[in-house]
Order: C-alpha cells, then structure tokens, then sequence
C-alpha cells in the first residue's frame, strides 16, 4: 500500500526524474504541456507515492487551466495530471491512489451547497472513466498543439456550465473576463 503525501514535501529534481523517467525527456513538447504554461501546479491537490521503503514511486500534478469561449470568456478548469508512476511499477495501483487522492482533495474542498470545479486531462476513457471523467462533452474543445480528440475528458457534476466549444489554455485571473 503507498504512502501519499503532499508533493510540496519532495524534492523538486526528484520529481523532475520521475516525469523524465515515465514520459520521457521530450515530454516537455506534449500539448499538455502547452495547456499549463507558465501556470504553478496547484500544492493541495498535488500528491507523491512512496513504496513501502519511502522512495519516490509516482506523482500527480494539478494545474489552474481555462477553458476559453469563442466570445473570449474564459471558464476555470482543474487539469489533472501527469499521472506519472516510476516505468516497473505501472500497474500496481499507485496511479489510481494518486489519482483517487487528487480528486478526493477536488471533491472535499467544495463548500457545502455547491460542485467541485470541473477538472480536464488527455488520457484514456478506458482508465480515468471510472471516475467520471469522459470524452462527450469536449468534441468541440481545442487545445494548442496536436492531440487525439477522443483523449481530451472532462469531469464535471453539471456538464451544462460548460462551453460547448473553446480552446484550453493557462488560467491567469489577469487575464479572465469581467463577465
């Protein structure tokens, strides 16, 4: 069984090596990537697994991203991920506690009366379906750079609050519309 902890309590390299590690070292050309620029990811929904020996096993980041409309109004999102679990240890469940972790923390944080924010992430229907997150209500969102529209989920307790169509990009409140 992990230990997850808060990622704010591992060292930042150690991180670095993991995503390197599960991803490769071009990782940094993906379009998720290209999504979150120049955001921070976000402490309290960010979390690392450590195996039974304390050592770093995998991670999984959360990031401020917008979502924003053809009329230029931009929609906050959580994008989930990387999901990254060191190469020999995919598959042993480390990845669904993180996950499981990070949207807990989403769900928890929500005060009472109202939904957690909606989160986005390219990955697998297959996989991250279990936990809400699907492919039917991003068919007319964009993001910067290539990507499988069927990989592009969205998680959210109303779907109806979110744009039909628009392009993912950075939240920066500076930024977003007054309206």
């Amino acid at each position: 069984m992990p230990t997850l902890i808060p990622l704010s309590q591992v060292e930042p390299a150690l991180v670095e090596q993991l995503l390197d590690d599960a991803f490769g070292p071009d990782r940094h050309a993906r379009t998720a990537y290209r999504i979150r620029d120049g955001m921070d990811w976000l402490e309290g929904l960010s979390f690392a697994a450590l195996d039974d020996d304390d050592l770093l096993v995998g991670t999984i980041q959360c990031w401020p991203v917008a979502l924003t409309d053809p009329e230029g109004r931009r929609h906050p999102l959580v994008m989930v991920g990387p999901v990254a679990v060191v190469p020999g240890l995919q598959g042993e469940g480390y990845g669904k506690a993180l996950v499981a972790a990070s949207l807990g923390a989403i769900d928890s944080g929500v005060d009472e009366g109202s939904m957690p924010m909606p989160q986005v992430l390219i990955g697998d229907e297959s996989y991250y379906g279990r936990w809400g997150f699907s492919a039917v209500h991003t068919g007319k969102w964009h993001c910067p750079g290539p990507y499988d529209l069927a990989r592009l989920l969205v998680r959210s307790y109303n779907p109806g609050v979110l744009p039909v169509e628009g392009m993912l990009g950075p939240w920066s409140p500076h930024l977003a519309s007054d309206s």
